[in-house]
């Protein structure tokens, strides 16, 4: 097997070491990007539907799990034609690809809350359309920007710190667009039309945003590539091989599903069992931003006890918040209270996970002498879409089970329901996803360093020389 180096841009000047405040923040703008499009299915295109389009929830949770098992299947397509293009030009592996495909993702993000306005089938069959085209494009956009962190540096700190850039770059869309949105939509007369206004305007921000990641971030990792052809054997050997892997998209399809469960239940929970939608807002801006201190703890909990007990604490503080939500009695004051904290514990695994992946890149590229990144950054985005079908699907045909029925005041057994699955549910999936983590995870961050070492050593290549003083 021949190999043959790889080497990155003339205008990268780095190698595997710090980076520059500048290129965190850059980085973190591709994932406030992605939220200013992505977040907006989550949280609100299930309500588009049942109460736009006029789907029935059932019908509107199909749309949610077949679309997103669809995506899940696209994602490792789109890892495999990153990973095999042959001809990378002046922008990197990555960058070109993340940033003109996000332009395209910015204009389907706008058909996505889109309806014909005719039989329910038409809009049944648009919705499908719509949201598919939308996946296959996220993929080609999410897939090269998570990929990126992996040859900006190697050393262990500074990619929790581009984790936690990465964090709140998610966090800061979330919170915008849980404020904002609704506003947006509500100030139109016509609800089809505010929905189009709102998503065209967060999709423009949206692709400013990947401009940033694409313009001041760079591929600073040499990397050793093989030229051999990708097959569908190499494929399943890069992800049976990983252990680290197979741990991570266990965790996820658990603690991502409980993550959207929340998000997409929120606007439907405030409506109905707080009684007014217009403390969304304000549910949102108080809960979502408390997560920000779960993201500014996250490279000082790291460097103090590392980034496996780091995510295990943010897991407890979640799963305990939940579960006190689900059983105390609900009062808007409380339920705000709570739900913040387990904001503030959820972001501590889900910024931590970011700098995981890298590591597990790692570990594939020491494990068989070959780095896969679209590959194995697509699988792990693989589970996400897997957690994303749950969360669809649960939130969905969940409403469709308890008996919910749009603009009507709720009988007491739907709205028991509905606290169920914005509190009960996720209270016992970050449990599943934590104890996976924790019995199953075999990483550590001195193990991580090691391999590194090694393989630039193998390889010779330069390695990182900064140390993590924490196992």
């Amino acid at each position: 097997m021949a190999n043959n180096i790889t080497t990155p841009s003339s205008r990268a000047t780095k190698i595997s070491g710090k980076l520059s405040l500048k290129e965190k923040v850059a980085y973190g703008m591709g994932d406030l990007g992605n939220g200013f499009m992505f977040d907006l299915g989550q949280a609100y295109l299930l309500k588009f539907y049942t109460d736009v389009a006029g789907l029935p929830p059932a019908a509107a949770a199909s749309v949610f799990v077949i679309t997103k098992l669809f995506d899940a299947f696209v994602d490792p397509l789109a890892g495999t034609v990153i990973d095999g293009r042959r001809k990378v030009g002046r922008f990197g592996r990555f960058r070109g690809v993340m940033f003109y495909s996000s332009i395209a993702l910015a204009v389907l993000t706008i058909f996505t809350f889109l309806t014909p306005g005719q039989s329910e089938g038409v809009n049944l069959v648009y919705a499908y359309v719509s949201y598919m085209a939308w996946g296959v494009l996220y993929s080609f956009t999410n897939i090269p920007y998570g990929s990126l962190a992996s040859v900006m540096t190697q050393e262990p700190l500074e990619r929790a710190k581009l984790a936690s850039f990465r964090q709140a770059g998610s966090v800061t869309a979330l919170l915008v667009t849980g404020v904002a949105f609704m506003p947006i939509v509500l100030a139109f007369g016509s609800a089809r039309v505010g929905y189009a206004v709102a998503a065209g305007a967060m999709a423009v921000v949206g692709v400013l945003c990947f401009f940033g990641t694409f313009r001041y971030t760079r591929e600073a990792v040499p990397v050793v590539r093989t030229r051999e052809k990708l097959t569908v054997r190499s494929f399943f050997i890069t992800i049976a091989t990983n252990r680290p892997l197979l741990v991570l998209i266990v965790m996820t399809i658990f603690s991502i599903s409980a993550y959207n469960v929340k998000t997409a239940m929120i606007v439907y929970f405030t409506q109905y069992y707080l009684g007014d939608v217009q403390l969304l807002p304000y549910v949102n801006v108080i809960s979502i931003g408390s997560s920000i201190i779960g993201i500014l703890l996250i490279p000082v909990l790291t460097r103090l006890i590392g980034k496996k007990r780091t995510a295990l604490c943010g897991f407890l503080l979640a799963i305990v918040a939940d579960g006190l939500n689900f059983v105390l009695p609900t009062n808007p004051v409380l339920f705000t209270v709570l739900f913040s904290l387990s904001f503030i514990g959820v972001a501590l695994p889900n910024g931590i996970t970011w700098a995981l992946i890298c590591d597990v890149i790692d570990f594939g590229h020491w494990r068989t002498g070959v780095r896969r990144e679209g590959i194995t950054y697509s699988m792990f985005n693989f589970s996400r879409k897997i957690a994303q079908s749950v969360a669809g699907g649960l939130a969905g045909f969940g409403l469709s089970a308890i008996g919910y029925v749009p603009n009507v005041q709720q009988s007491s057994g739907v709205l028991a329901g509905m606290k169920a699955l914005q509190t009960l549910y996720p209270c016992l999936a970050l449990a599943a996803a934590a104890a996976v983590f924790a019995l199953l995870y075999p990483l550590t961050d001195k193990k991580v360093e090691e391999l590194v070492v090694e393989t630039h050593a193998r390889e010779g290549s330069p390695a990182p020389v900064e140390r993590n003083p924490h196992d």
